[in-house]
């Protein structure tokens, strides 16, 4: 019959009314889901579950434990929150809310105006998004002209979202609207607040966090874990950006426009190299330091980092030499193995500790020993008589993802450590009430550098991701709080310099390709971007390291 079509899911076909949304055939399989189902992949292409099928297709669920499914979970959630956040504060005193970074497993958002966060405006904010999820309001979408979604940013107070939306291409935008409440988001809505059960609001400092659930386990809201030294170092990047008045994309593309990028560039690499110098100030005044420990997520920038370091160090007197713990991997026949039986290199078992607390031991002792180096094609530690011993101002900077973890160097005395974190803490947003993760920026320097290092393919960096991250999870992020300085390498001109080397790699993409929807996504997001050259760039910049011309070897 004509007003019947055919929906394949899991190799098996049923008959659906033409015109039936997706949510309601999600129904039929959801029992078959330990998770939510939130979106719907037909044909290989995402779709809201709003939307109606209309003709034969082959369907797969996206739940919340996916990483999209994840991410329309979060999106839900923020514009849930900002909802009830006006509905609680009277208008007036509310200039906008905006969601700045995530923080202990949770989102920290600020609401600027004449109004105090507290626990008792947290708890009515709380009562306010318990009672949306119990009226399981749709979340209803409509497409308007770009021209009329900027007059209705201005009306809403939304300048930020105005000032983004004046550099779109697009002719038309898709708003979402709650309860009379409208807003754009980039990307994804559940169907209704009424899936958005699992969440909790308290007061911090000058703002409030949001706690949602991880996608690895996403029908538990986590404790919320104090990152005292975390927080300080994204508002002191957050600060520095509001006193250029550049906190947001749009803001961003104005002073390209405008012709400022070179003074810009200029201007955030000398608010980097002012906080490497602070580092190496503190490292002389404390004294008794002979090994400083750096570590960070993938694509933080720790080489150009620890060069840079270097050369404030020796202003300061001192005599470093770095020093790779990779170059302490076990043999790659002793290396562990996942449970996929592929060899696990991100663990600490990958490393000898034995041979490197001795070999520290050694040195800090005064004795001359022969520093190893690993053939990564061999799989094999080789010693090419690198020769070092310690004197009074030499000072080993040591960089390694398990830098932090005092299981990697526990014979080493505490006093004579300093530890260092670095990361790419994106600074700006997209706009008041879309964040940029800092995990896409880092994702997208690593694709730039591996394509041009290594000759990988976006696609095989994009399949390793998940893999790198959750190395990151297990070694990384915990000890992030034990450093004694955090420095945020993310620069806030970068992403309209990368846009131009990661676009054709993502294009390269093909749409059959399993990593295909990452790509588009990613593509949606550098386009919010104005490119700029990398001609101004100077050779010492961290984002060297990534596109290439640095006076490092990196």
């Amino acid at each position: 019959m004509e007003d019947r079509i055919r929906v394949t899911v899991n190799n098996r076909t049923r008959e659906f009314k033409k015109g039936t949304t997706y949510l309601e055939i999600s129904r039929e399989y959801q029992k078959d889901y330990p998770e939510d189902i939130i979106l719907v992949l037909v044909d290989g292409t995402l779709r809201e579950l709003s939307k109606e099928a209309e003709s034969d297709c082959e369907l797969s669920f996206v739940t919340t434990a996916d990483a999209d499914g994840n991410r329309t979970y979060v999106r839900g959630m923020i514009f849930m929150l900002v909802k009830a956040v006006y509905t609680c504060v009277d208008a007036a005193k509310l200039k906008r809310v905006r969601v700045e970074f995530s923080l202990g497993g949770g989102y920290y958002c600020e609401l600027d105006g004449d109004v105090t966060v507290d626990e008792e405006l947290t708890a009515r904010i709380r009562e306010e998004m318990h009672r949306l999820v119990s009226a399981d309001i749709p979340f209803e979408k409509r497409s308007v002209h770009t021209d009329d979604a900027l007059s209705l940013f201005h009306q809403y107070r939304m300048y930020d979202k105005e000032k983004l939306f004046k550099y779109r291409r697009v002719s038309r935008t898709n708003l979402y609207r709650l309860e009379g409440f409208e807003d754009y988001y980039y990307g994804y809505m559940p169907p209704s607040t009424g899936m958005l059960r699992y969440f909790d609001i308290f007061p911090y400092e000058d703002g409030l966090v949001l706690m949602l659930p991880q996608k690895k386990n996403p029908k538990k809201v986590p404790q919320f874990v104090p990152c005292r030294k975390f927080y300080n170092v994204l508002q002191q990047s957050n600060q520095w950006g509001r006193s250029l008045g550049i906190d947001t994309v749009g803001a961003l593309n104005d002073e390209i426009t405008r012709g400022n990028m070179n003074e810009l560039i200029l201007m955030q690499e000398a608010f980097q190299e002012k906080r490497i110098a602070a580092i190496a100030e503190r490292i002389r005044e404390e004294g008794g330091k002979k090994f400083i420990m750096i570590a960070g997520p993938s694509s933080s920038g720790k080489t150009t980092f620890s060069h840079r370091l270097s050369i404030q160090l020796k202003n300061y007197g001192f005599r470093p030499h770095p020093i790779a713990v990779d170059d302490y991997f076990r043999n790659r026949e002793d290396t562990p193995k996942d449970e996929d039986g592929s060899y696990n290199f991100e663990s600490l078992g990958a490393i000898d500790i034995d041979l490197f607390n001795q070999d520290m031991i050694r040195l800090l002792n005064g004795e001359e020993i022969g520093l190893p180096s690993f053939n990564f094609r061999t799989g094999m530690r080789e010693y090419k008589g690198n020769y070092k011993k310690l004197g009074p101002d030499d000072i080993l900077v040591i960089e390694g993802i398990h830098g932090l973890n005092d299981a990697l160097s526990h014979s080493l005395p505490a006093q004579s450590k300093f530890k260092v974190y670095i990361s790419a803490l994106t600074q700006l947003n997209v706009d008041e009430h879309n964040r940029i993760p800092t995990t896409d920026g880092r994702l997208i320097r690593r694709m730039v550098r591996d394509a041009r290092t290594r000759g990988t393919s976006a696609r095989r960096t994009i399949s390793m991701w998940p893999s790198v991250r959750k190395g990151e999870e297990s070694n990384i992020f915990p000890f992030q709080e034990d450093a004694d300085e955090m420095f945020n390498s993310a620069l806030i001109y970068e992403l309209a310099v990368l846009k131009q080397y990661a676009e054709p790699l993502l294009f390269g993409i093909e749409r059959d390709c399993p990593e295909y929807l990452e790509a588009k996504r990613l593509l949606k997001f550098l386009d919010y971007f104005l490119g700029v050259s990398s001609e101004d760039i100077p050779k010492n910049s961290i984002l060297r390291e990534f596109i290439g011309g640095s006076c490092f070897h990196v």
